[in-house]
């Protein structure tokens, strides 16, 4: 019995041996880029309903402006990227737990994130708007008072309603916004009349709004909140890879590739 007892407690210490080693392999602070260089393929965490960052095609294929930066950027190296959708309300755990290498779909900046997250160089200013049915007359933030706005969960625009109340959530009805996976699942609660509008990203409003069979049933209103960059995000540790990324995105701007690029998803070059 007592060998059996001691064969049962060798087994267990050998469980929590090997589940503290894959903890540690998880949590890393090891540099990804020598990984990177060595296997040539890079894991990119995404939202592939963001349109225009990074979004399906009718096809099935991830599309977008974001997609394209971003083999760009690693084609400079001879490195292959493979894109991954995410949960976005989990993008950081999903960093961290080495799901993806990098966090790269119109991701904003924002003090929060810099705790936990290394950020490459902006590379795309962004705004906050809000987006209303225009039969509805809402013209400005006060025409929300006692409406209903959504957002996406994890996304800026959530945080930026959260960090000024004053300005819309102190107004809407419920004093909370009704969050959603996805802006797609906003919208549709917008066109059901669900909610009166939706706090979301400059590039993803505009570009949904442009490519309606009747833009005209939109109306945009400038969100006042401050404004963004875009910039990519990875593990703390990955001093080395966020170097290689910034100076490939200045060799893009230097050779006018970054421009086309812009000028297919946004039809002008951009900030």
């Amino acid at each position: 019995m007592r060998r059996f007892t001691k064969m049962l407690m060798a087994l267990a210490l050998s469980v929590i041996a090997v589940t503290s080693l894959a903890a540690c392999a998880r949590t890393t602070t090891k540099d990804s880029w020598p990984r990177i260089k060595q296997d040539k393929k890079v894991v990119v965490g995404l939202d592939d309903s963001f349109v225009p960052m990074g979004f399906r095609a009718k096809s099935g294929a991830v599309v977008g402006y974001d997609i394209d930066l971003a083999r760009a950027v690693f084609k400079e190296y001879g490195v292959k990227v493979s894109f991954q959708p995410i949960d976005w309300s989990m993008k950081e755990t999903e960093l961290r737990n080495q799901t993806i290498d990098l966090i790269w779909n119109g991701y904003s900046v924002t003090p929060d994130r810099e705790k936990v997250v290394r950020f490459s160089q902006p590379y795309l200013k962004n705004h906050q708007i809000l987006v209303t049915k225009s039969k509805d007359n809402i013209k400005s933030f006060a025409d929300m008072k006692g409406k209903t706005v959504g957002a996406q969960t994890g996304s800026s625009g959530a945080a930026d309603i959260d960090a000024q109340p004053a300005k819309l959530k102190n107004l809407v009805k419920g004093k909370e916004p009704v969050l959603y996976d996805t802006f797609n699942d906003a919208f549709i609660d917008l066109n059901a009349n669900r909610i009166q509008g939706i706090v979301i990203d400059e590039v993803y409003g505009r570009y949904y709004v442009a490519h309606q069979k009747n833009p005209g049933a939109y109306r945009i209103t400038d969100g006042n909140f401050p404004a963004e960059s875009f910039a990519i995000g990875m593990r703390k540790s990955d001093k080395v890879l966020a170097s290689k990324i910034n100076a490939a995105l200045d060799d893009l701007k230097a050779n006018g590739e970054l421009a086309k690029i812009q000028k297919k998803w946004f039809g002008s070059a951009q900030q």
